[in-house]
């Protein structure tokens, strides 16, 4: 996800003044900041709205030696970090489990993270080690939790495919053609499950939880570089945050997203994100659809209907924080980033320069709500 995800950024930044003046006034803010701090990279965040908990899988970095100017850095591994999810306080880690995202089955009391090549298995009550799972040639990137059957899913970008696990002892069951390049999935609880997919031509394929097969693939078109996918699941609405549209270069590449039927795939509308998207989230109680982007906005679509949409605000958050987590019971939408210095000029012979290095101690958690 981070390899096309700093691309479209690159480009979204070109149109960064375009963006700025496209804020709009609306309901919603960003309510709390929390430096928590931790060195390490970062991809999901995972609220879990029963247990109050909020996950976040953190990368190892290597030490660095110490300069004349600057002091030893010591390494530090990869693990899983969890916060309370009211206050945002540390609420414990687990070391050497770390991993793309994290998903929780609330009646097993089993999570999840989706390492490679084997996904870790733990306790949420006492935050330990259960087990290692073996997901074969699966690059274990994203990874959801679906209670109609209690399993979890976890996609895979080379293998084009999620691994099925049962939550209760962590059995793999079996893996799913996607037919794509996964991204986020969400489950309608009823017994289906729909992916967007990555590729240079967007899709969402149908899946049958029971059957443990794709039923239909639904075609974006002309949109492409789709990272987010969130549902209504009342009215059967599906909303594609996609990086792309168009025929770039000729034509920019606008993002946007698109609003489908998740029972035929027939397109409703499309209308357009402030940023490249990362992740999609749907809230049922106001009828809003929200795209977190990495250019530093957050964009609210309204469903005034279930034919009728409208871009509701584009909110400023921080750059960089380009995942969304939501909290059911709050209402609210978190997020993340962290600061960087001052950009590196380009190469001499043009193309696009390095981004700034990352402040120490700078990783910070969002919570946007009303």
């Amino acid at each position: 996800m981070r390899r096309l995800f700093t691309l479209l950024t690159a480009v979204l930044l070109m149109c960064a003044p375009h963006i700025a003046s496209a804020q709009q006034e609306g309901p919603y803010k960003v309510l709390q900041t929390a430096r928590v701090g931790g060195e390490g990279g970062w991809d999901y965040i995972f609220a879990d709205a029963a247990g109050r908990r909020l996950y976040i899988p953190r990368g190892a970095t290597r030490a660095v030696a110490a300069t004349a100017t600057t002091p030893e850095i010591a390494a530090v591994p990869a693990r899983l970090t969890v916060f309370d999810l009211d206050t945002l306080k540390p609420a414990g880690e687990l070391v050497d489990v770390g991993g793309n995202g994290a998903a929780v089955d609330p009646k097993s009391g089993h999570g999840f993270t989706s390492d490679h090549p084997q996904v870790s298995m733990f306790d949420t009550k006492t935050l330990t080690l259960i087990k290692k799972i073996d997901v074969g040639a699966a690059r274990a990137d994203g990874i959801v939790f679906d209670a109609f059957n209690q399993r979890v899913y976890v996609f895979s970008h080379p293998t084009k495919d999620a691994t099925v696990i049962d939550s209760k002892d962590g059995t793999v069951l079996g893996t799913i053609d996607l037919g794509g390049v996964p991204e986020q999935g969400v489950p309608d609880g009823k017994g289906m499950l729909y992916v967007v997919m990555q590729d240079a031509v967007g899709s969402v394929t149908a899946v049958d939880v029971k059957t443990m097969k794709a039923t239909a693939h639904y075609s974006l078109v002309d949109k492409g570089g789709c990272n987010g996918l969130a549902l209504d699941v009342k009215n059967q609405i599906l909303f594609a945050a996609c990086g792309r549209s168009g025929n770039p270069p000729v034509q920019p590449a606008q993002p946007m997203m698109v609003i489908l039927s998740a029972k035929d795939g027939k397109i409703l509308t499309s209308l357009p994100l402030a940023g490249g998207s990362d992740g999609a989230a749907f809230n049922p109680a106001t009828m809003e659809a929200f795209s977190t982007h990495g250019n530093g906005t957050l964009t609210v679509i309204k469903e005034k209907s279930p034919v009728s949409f409208e871009v509701e605000q584009n909110l400023t958050t921080m750059n960089g924080a380009r995942t969304i987590t939501f909290d059911s019971k709050t209402g609210h939408i978190l997020t993340m980033s962290q600061e960087r210095g001052p950009a590196p000029p380009p190469p001499a012979g043009g193309g696009r320069g390095p981004q700034g290095a990352v402040v120490p101690g700078s990783f910070t958690i969002l919570v946007v709500g009303k």
